[in-house]
C-alpha cells in the first residue's frame, strides 16, 4: 500500500470543530481542533447564530487559523435562489482572497463558483451521499466528502475501502477523503433536510432559519378527543450522537475528518467538546482507552446536549430527547464581567453584577479572544480582603491560571445533577 493511501490512525484523525461566533473561533482553536467550520452572511445552514459572522470577518478568521497551524472551512451549503447569486460571487471573491482553505457546498452553482476561483470543495453532508458510486460522481469535484448521516460503520466502511481500491481521486490530486459528524445534534429529516417549518412558519431549515418543529413537546389526539398514550412526548427530537465510546471503531472505518456538530452552542460546549475528542482520539490505540470511557463521558455531560446515542452508525434503534432542551449536568449563570486582569499577579477583576459567587465553586470566562476558560475559585477578595462569598453589585478578585481580557463575560457553573446514562447502563463498544 503506498504511503497516500495508509488508513488514518486516531492521532491522524482531523477533528473538525464548530465556529458560530468569534469566542467559539478561539475556543475551538485554542483546544487543539483541526480545523473549524463557519458561515457568513445568511448562506448557510446556521445563520441565525449569536454573533454571526460577515463577509469582512473571513480574512480574520482565516488568519487566526493559520496563526494556531488549523484550516478554516468557510460553510455555504445552503439552498441557493437566483437572487443570492450575487452574494454567492462577493463571498467567493472574499474567501479566495482570504485564504480559506475550503469551501462547504452542496448546490452546484456554488461548487462550480468555488472551483473557478481554485477553492478547494468539501461536499456537504445535505448532498447526503451514501454510496460508492456517487461518491466517485462528486470527487470531479470535491476532494473531501461529508457522507450522509443515516450510515453505519460498515457502509462507511465500504465506501473507504473503494475509494483505495479504485484509487478515487479529488480535484486536487490527493486519494478522497471522507468525513462524518462524531457528536452533536441529530436531526429526524434525512441529513437535515427537513421541510417543517418552512411549511409552518415560512422559515426553511434549508436556508439556515429552522424553527426547531422537531424539538418541541406533542401529544397525539384523536378525533374524539382522546389523547393516545405514547413513551415519549418529544417524539420528533432525537438524543444528540456520541460516537466517543466506540470511537476506536469510527477510526477503524478509515474516515480522515471527524466533525462535531454546534455551531449555536457557544464556546464553552466548543472547547469542552474538542478537547474531550482530541484526547480520546489521540489515546485511542491505547490498551487503557476503554477504562478512560467515563471520565471522558462526564466532561461531555457537563456541556450542552439532549442526551446522548451511538447515531445511525451501530445499527441501533435510536432514543428520544426527554426535554425540548439541554440536558447538561451543569448549566451556566451570568454573574458579571471582567473589568481588569493583572497579567502578572495573574489575577481577574470582576464587576460583579447579579447573583452570588463562593470560593470552591466554579467560574467560566467567555470572550472573543479568551474563548473559553473554566476556573475553581481558589480565593475570592473583596476590599482587598479574603472573603468565603460575595453577592453583586461589588467589585471581586480572583487568581486564575490562565489569562482573560477586560470585557469578558462571567459565568457561575452550577450542577444540575441531571447525568446521562451513556457512560455507565452500557459497555462501551471497543
Amino acid at each position: 500500500m503506498s504511503d497516500s493511501k495508509i488508513r488514518p490512525s486516531g492521532k491522524s484523525v482531523e477533528i473538525v470543530a464548530p465556529a458560530g461566533n468569534h469566542s467559539m473561533v478561539a475556543a475551538a482553536l485554542q483546544a487543539g481542533a483541526s480545523s473549524i467550520y463557519f458561515g457568513v452572511e445568511n448562506l448557510n445552514l446556521r445563520n441565525q447564530a449569536s454573533g454571526a459572522f460577515t463577509i469582512q470577518d473571513l480574512g480574520y478568521i482565516a488568519q487566526k487559523c493559520h496563526h494556531f497551524g488549523a484550516r478554516g472551512y468557510l460553510t455555504l451549503n445552503s439552498v441557493i435562489y437566483d437572487r443570492d447569486i450575487r452574494l454567492v460571487h462577493s463571498i467567493l471573491d472574499e474567501a479566495s482572497r482570504a485564504g480559506v482553505d475550503a469551501v462547504i457546498a452542496s448546490d452546484p452553482a456554488v461548487i462550480e463558483e468555488a472551483r473557478s476561483r481554485d477553492l478547494s470543495v468539501h461536499l456537504s453532508t445535505q448532498v447526503s451521499v451514501s454510496n460508492l458510486s456517487s461518491t466517485r460522481f462528486w470527487a470531479r469535484y470535491a476532494d473531501v466528502v461529508v457522507l450522509a448521516r443515516e450510515l453505519d460503520l460498515s457502509m462507511i466502511r465500504r465506501i473507504v475501502e473503494g475509494i483505495e481500491e479504485k484509487d478515487i481521486r479529488g480535484p486536487s490530486g490527493q486519494l478522497l477523503k471522507i468525513e462524518v459528524f462524531g457528536h452533536g445534534a441529530l436531526c429526524i429529516a434525512v441529513s437535515g433536510r427537513c421541510g417543517m417549518s418552512l411549511y409552518s412558519d415560512l422559515a426553511s431549515a434549508n436556508r439556515g432559519a429552522c424553527r426547531q418543529n422537531c424539538r418541541r413537546k406533542y401529544t397525539v389526539t384523536d378525533e374524539r378527543g382522546v389523547q393516545l398514550e405514547i413513551d415519549n412526548e418529544y417524539i420528533m427530537s432525537p438524543n444528540d450522537i456520541c460516537t466517543l465510546p466506540f470511537l476506536n471503531r469510527v477510526v477503524d472505518s478509515g474516515i480522515s475528518m471527524l466533525k462535531i456538530e454546534g455551531r449555536n452552542r457557544g464556546a464553552d460546549y466548543v472547547q469542552n467538546t474538542v478537547r474531550v475528542y482530541r484526547e480520546a482520539l489521540d489515546s485511542v490505540a491505547d490498551v487503557d482507552f476503554k477504562a478512560k470511557i467515563p471520565a471522558w463521558m462526564t466532561r461531555l455531560e457537563g456541556v450542552y446536549h439532549r442526551g446522548f446515542s451511538s447515531g445511525y452508525y451501530l445499527g441501533e434503534k435510536q432514543g428520544w430527547a426527554a426535554s425540548d432542551g439541554n440536558q447538561s449536568s451543569v448549566r451556566k449563570v451570568f454573574v458579571g464581567e471582567v473589568s481588569n486582569f493583572f497579567k502578572k499577579p495573574s489575577v481577574a477583576e470582576i464587576q460583579l453584577r447579579t447573583g452570588k459567587i463562593s470560593a470552591g465553586q466554579e467560574l467560566a470566562f467567555f470572550g472573543k479572544t479568551t474563548g473559553s476558560l473554566r476556573q475553581t475559585i481558589g480565593e475570592l477578595r473583596k476590599d482587598d480582603l479574603s472573603v468565603q462569598e460575595a453577592s453583586g453589585p461589588c467589585i471581586v478578585t480572583v487568581p486564575l491560571t490562565g489569562r482573560v481580557r477586560r470585557g469578558d463575560q462571567v459565568f457561575l457553573m452550577e450542577k444540575t445533577f441531571i447525568e446521562s446514562e451513556t457512560a455507565r447502563t452500557r459497555e462501551p463498544a471497543v
